[in-house]
């Protein structure tokens, strides 16, 4: 209800009636909107960027070393894939980089559309980790070995396995801003009128 209807509506009421207005109108509803609890805080519920470089830097770390243990083991484990070119360190490396930054980079942009957005930062975490099968199944199809193509969609599920926890963990949404958002008293980001 725009600004003027509601003067227009209140006007012709007689003295001494209460009116109640609702001060946000963007809430969730219902449906896949309430479900993913878009509320669009547009930066009022961002996680803090020290924090958010921090919990990348730490996923980076922690993805590596779960990579380089997905590959020594299935070396260990199945001998036929030791000089596998994906189990190269620069290999997986520089694709895990990039990854873990991209899903550090989207955290806060997911936080712009909703003041409790780890439910839709964990679903869009799911469907990123399933498209990135794509690549492996074709390398399969291409004739790469099964054991080596395996290691690889392990390896994948491992970067989804820490890096949505850290990120939505140790670079956490401001506490209490979903309940003042629904209410419509959180504090409108800087230079926003």
């Amino acid at each position: 209800m725009t600004r003027a209807a509601r003067f227009f509506e209140a006007s012709w009421r007689p003295r001494g009636t209460l009116v109640v207005m609702s001060t946000s109108s963007a809430r969730p509803t219902g449906g896949l909107r309430g479900y993913l609890r878009l509320d669009f805080p547009w930066g009022a519920a961002q996680p803090g960027a020290v924090r958010c470089v921090l919990a990348t830097l730490v996923a980076v770390v922690g993805s590596i070393l779960a990579c380089w243990v997905v590959a020594t083991a299935t070396i260990a484990l199945v001998p036929a894939t030791a000089g596998y070119e994906h189990f190269r360190f620069s290999d997986y490396a520089r694709l895990t980089v990039i990854g873990v930054v991209l899903a550090g980079i989207a955290w806060p942009l997911v936080t712009l559309l909703s003041s409790r957005a780890r439910r839709l930062y964990l679903w869009l975490a799911i469907a990123v980790t399933v498209v990135s099968f794509a690549p492996d199944l074709w390398i399969l199809r291409q004739g790469q070995p099964a054991a080596g193509v395996a290691a690889l969609i392990v390896m994948h599920i491992a970067l989804f396995a820490i890096t949505y926890p850290t990120l939505v963990f140790g670079a956490p949404q401001p506490r209490g801003i979903a309940a003042s958002i629904e209410t419509g008293d959180a504090a409108r980001p800087r230079g926003r009128s």
